[in-house]
């Protein structure tokens, strides 16, 4: 690392979803994996009216404090660096927030595996978002991934009703 470091050991972890960024095989995977594994501990924890509220409020957070996070990290480890992993938390939590509250595991499985595959292949601007550059760029592309994601979890559970 650069001895004229700007960014701090709380960067770091927020940035690299608490160090799981470091994952040696497929890092976004492992922060989306970490994400959802949180969420379910608050599905099976806390009533469904919470546990939305519970997940907004993470979504809101962690994204307004990543994206300075981000930003100091990128002068050292460069643009959207694969370690930083807070945006598939992030993007899969907004996912996760379409699983009905009466939900199978199905819906928890199809929202992780919808926000990746937009992720992935970032079709509708979600490309587009990355080139706004820095933390806010890391970050909207995997919201509006996760955005895609929910929208048809959503339809997909109406479809089923």
């Amino acid at each position: 690392m650069n001895s004229n470091k700007t960014y701090t050991k709380w960067d770091v972890a927020l940035a690299t979803g608490f160090y799981f960024g470091y994952s040696p095989f497929a890092p976004g995977t492992m922060g989306a994996l970490v994400a959802t594994l949180i969420w379910l501990v608050g599905y099976f924890c806390l009533d469904y009216t919470c546990l939305q509220i519970v997940t907004s409020v993470a979504i809101f957070v962690f994204t307004l404090l990543s994206i300075p996070s981000i930003d100091r990290l990128e002068t050292v480890w460069g643009e959207d660096p694969s370690r930083v992993v807070v945006d598939e938390m992030v993007g899969v939590w907004i996912s996760l927030l379409a699983v009905p509250a009466d939900g199978h595991w199905g819906y928890i499985a199809g929202a992780f595996v919808l926000f990746r595959l937009f992720d992935i292949v970032k079709p509708l601007g979600v490309r587009r978002m990355e080139r706004i550059g820095g933390g806010w760029g890391v970050m909207l592309d995997d919201i509006l991934a996760g955005v895609y994601g929910a929208i048809v979890l959503f339809f997909i559970n109406m479809l089923l009703q």
